[in-house]
């Protein structure tokens, strides 16, 4: 399972998001997105741990805290879905 972290401060960097989710068990991975035109952080992250049971307790704990100045909103990271009829260039697939 990977953690979707929104709502983050735009200050946030991975060594920060590591050292928070450490305290739950060993991450495998942190995924902090940026914007492709600008490169400023979006405002949320993916981390995965190495345990789902870790993962689950630090959704459970992490999820409406405080940090940075922001309510948090974690939860378990729903799969990526096509957009709708288009291609990434904004011209219809269908035909």
């Amino acid at each position: 399972m990977t953690i979707f972290v929104g709502n983050l401060s735009f200050k946030a960097s991975e060594e920060d998001l590591r050292l928070v989710f450490a305290e739950y068990g060993t991450v495998k991975q942190i995924k902090l997105p940026v914007d492709r035109e600008t490169g400023r952080k979006r405002g949320f992250a993916f981390v995965e741990l190495e345990n789902e049971a870790d993962e689950q307790k630090a959704i459970d704990e992490l999820d409406g805290a405080t940090w940075m100045g922001r309510d948090l909103r974690v939860n378990k990271a729903l799969p990526r879905q096509a957009s709708a009829g288009g291609s990434r260039d904004g011209r219809s697939s269908r035909f």
